[in-house]
């Protein structure tokens, strides 16, 4: 072979090398370069704590870096399932989900399943195909039976800082028992209540057959009627919407805002309640931390997917602080709403 030919042969060999080191360097550019896609699915998207969610769920992503959330509304089974389709389509690694039904657990795990997407779950928990808690699947959400104990104590105080008496007094619980997290909480309250010194047997609990205002109205109404010996009203609810349909249900039956104190959970809710220019019977809302539940479950997802650190079973978020008509502009402010 002459020199020619020999230092032809060469170029061709130092081109190739180069060019296949160019195509791996691009490859892992392009790898590290993308973002890790996540899912966000929430049952309510309208609902200010879901926004509230959402905003501190991209917050997160831009603090860890490299991270795109997807927002998907999941308001039924189906949609939810879809939604999953979509993520895995779209290259996730996988989602944080506030199911619009705990009983859909095992349909959504074994699809998540199907496309090795992650998931954690936030605000209720999976419950499996004989009614029992998933405990397997990471969860993070308000400790609910001590933020109920919290309502309990803070109607008990309000009701002695307006001097009625027990013999005037009862309390109105509307209930969903059928919802896990409703139950811990109403039980919470009426057990503080009972602790406080409150008498069991003027504890009148009313199902409800929805957890918003029309529901709880409804509850409240066919509670209200048969007691009408009553003087002043404790609404006792699992969030602020129940114990706002309780409110609109006295004040439909002539009862004045000074004889009645309901106070509710979350918060986010009762903004206009309280932006009021008349006081009326919702004093105020504990609201947790919608804020920690949307960045700490998408950096616990992220680290899960990314360093295999695998997350908690279960993060109670205790933290809540009472909304009232004095404190709640100062204190929705701390947290960016």
């Amino acid at each position: 072979m002459n020199i020619y030919k020999r230092n032809f042969l060469k170029s061709i060999v130092a081109i190739s090398v180069l060019a296949i080191t160019g195509i791996h360097s691009n490859l892992a550019y392009s790898s590290s370069d993308s973002p890790m896609k996540l899912g966000f699915l929430v049952k309510q998207p309208e609902e200010p704590w879901f926004q509230t969610e959402w905003r501190f769920a991209d917050k997160a992503a831009q603090d860890l870096g490299g991270v795109e959330i997807i927002k998907i509304a999941a308001p039924d089974g189906e949609k939810t399932l879809n939604a999953i389709d979509n993520l895995a389509a779209s290259g996730a690694k996988g989602f944080v989900i506030c199911t619009p039904d705990p009983k859909l657990g095992p349909a959504i795990i074994a699809k998540a399943r199907s496309y090795d997407l992650k998931v954690f779950t936030v605000d209720d928990q999976f419950l499996n195909a004989a009614g029992e808690p998933m405990t397997n699947v990471p969860l993070i959400m308000m400790a609910a039976t001590e933020i109920g104990q919290r309502q309990g104590t803070e109607l008990y105080k309000e009701m002695q800082k307006r001097g009625w008496e027990i013999k005037d007094t009862a309390v109105l619980a509307i209930t969903a028992d059928e919802l896990d997290t409703a139950r811990r909480r109403t039980e919470g309250s009426i057990e503080s209540l009972i602790q406080n010194g409150f008498p069991t047997e003027k504890i009148y609990k009313s199902p409800t057959k929805s957890n918003d205002i029309p529901g709880a109205l409804d509850a409240a109404n066919s509670m209200l009627v048969q007691h009408p010996e009553v003087k002043n009203w404790l609404i006792v609810g699992m969030n602020d919407n129940t114990v706002l349909g309780g409110v609109r249900a006295t004040e439909g039956q002539g009862f004045k805002a000074e004889n009645v104190v309901g106070i509710g959970i979350n918060g986010v809710d009762a903004i206009n309640e309280l932006s009021k220019s008349k006081p009326t019977g919702f004093y105020g809302s504990l609201m947790p931390s919608p804020d920690l539940h949307g960045y700490q479950s998408v950096e616990m997802l992220y680290r899960w997917i990314k360093e295999g650190v695998e997350p908690p079973k279960y993060t109670a978020i205790g933290e809540a602080v009472l909304l009232t008509r004095d404190n709640f502009r100062e204190e929705l402010a701390k947290k960016g709403l």
